[in-house]
């Protein structure tokens, strides 16, 4: 590789990562300045506050604001080194445009795979911590939903559970109905006023049904069957009712493929938000790529004034784009519209201009 293909890499990424530090540092100033009270008031240790909050906060704001800080670090140095008359040199020696973004989008790709890394394996990790931590000492919200009602939810091929109300403190359920189909028709149907998780057990999937009724319909004939308490294993769990605040973010990119399948398979409503946290994870690193695109288009030529109009018109897109995302995620959840296209819109909107800024800088 040329040596002013290491001299940009080298730029941009000692730019990026010294970013991150700076920004980081700041936030988590500001963020322990607003929670405080909160951080006094909990139970908490200080070493668990440093150790098991902040720690593993760190990853998930630095991945969260990836694109902002490529965003300024390209216009950053790019717009001194257009100050310093380094690109005209390059320009002059015969360096087209499109040589010069080699070393951009070679730097933006190893970006792009620390993001993707991070964000699908480990930062969901240290999510884990974090988001208990948060729902158990800071979070005024109560970290799971209220106890369900109306839950309704295949649980197996042909197997269609009810449960009319679901009491989370003591793990049990109320007006219980299993059905059975094979080919469409029902083949057998219980009915129990209670059905109690058996927490317990080793097998993840024991229930007790209480005040039970089995009704069977085989050959033209019906056979009834009842009792007061039978154990049985039953292919759903109590966390398969309700979504912990945060959830989402505590999977790593195959188990959330697995749950979102799981879950739709099932019935269940609410996955939505799921489906959108799994698309922004492949769609967020692409945006290295666009970003650092228009940021060289933006900050290459040499202005009057310095690098701060490129930089003010830099952090506006940045944070046009982080909005995009929040908006995006918003309408996805609460409107109905695809995830995959909500979590790849800011991505289609900023490639456009990337494209148009690209057309209009000088080749």
């Amino acid at each position: 590789m040329p040596l002013i293909d290491w001299y940009i890499i080298k730029k941009f990424l000692t730019t990026y990562f010294f970013l991150i530090i700076i920004v980081v540092s700041i936030a988590i100033i500001f963020d322990f300045n607003e929670r405080i009270d909160k951080l006094i008031a909990c139970p908490a240790t200080w070493q668990q506050i440093c150790f098991v909050f902040y720690l593993n906060w760190i990853p998930y704001f630095a991945n969260l604001f990836s694109p902002l800080f490529v965003f300024i670090s390209v216009i950053f140095f790019t717009s001194k080194l257009a100050g310093n008359s380094e690109i005209i040199a390059m320009r002059a020696a015969g360096m087209s445009f499109n040589r010069l973004l080699r070393p951009y989008m070679i730097s933006a790709a190893l970006i792009a795979a620390l993001s993707f890394g991070l964000g699908c394996y480990v930062i969901p990790h240290s999510n884990e911590q974090r988001v208990a931590f948060d729902n158990r000492y800071l979070s005024k919200k109560k970290a799971f939903s209220k106890d369900p009602t109306n839950i309704q939810m295949q649980v197996d091929t042909g197997v269609v559970a009810y449960i009319g109300r679901f009491n989370n403190a003591t793990k049990t359920g109320y007006e219980f109905s299993l059905d059975k189909f094979e080919n469409k028709k029902l083949v057998s149907r219980l009915t129990a006023y209670s059905i109690q998780y058996d927490t317990l057990a080793q097998h993840p999937y024991s229930w007790t049904i209480y005040n039970y009724r089995i009704r069977t319909l085989k050959s033209g004939r019906e056979y009834l069957s009842s009792g007061n308490a039978i154990d049985s294993t039953i292919l759903i769990q109590p966390t398969d009712f309700y979504y912990l605040r945060g959830q989402q973010e505590t999977l790593t990119q195959p188990a959330l493929r697995k749950f979102i399948k799981r879950q739709q398979l099932r019935g269940v409503a609410g996955v939505a938000v799921f489906q959108v946290e799994y698309h922004k994870r492949l769609a967020a690193p692409f945006a290295a790529f666009i970003l650092t695109l228009i940021g060289v288009c933006l900050s290459s030529q040499k202005r009057k004034g310095g690098m701060g109009g490129a930089l003010g018109a830099g952090l506006a897109l940045a944070f046009t784009y982080i909005l995009f995302q929040s908006i995006a995620a918003t309408y996805a959840t609460n409107a109905g519209c695809p995830p995959a296209l909500a979590a790849w819109i800011p991505n289609i909107v900023f490639s456009i201009i990337a494209y148009i800024l690209y057309r209009r800088a000088p080749q």
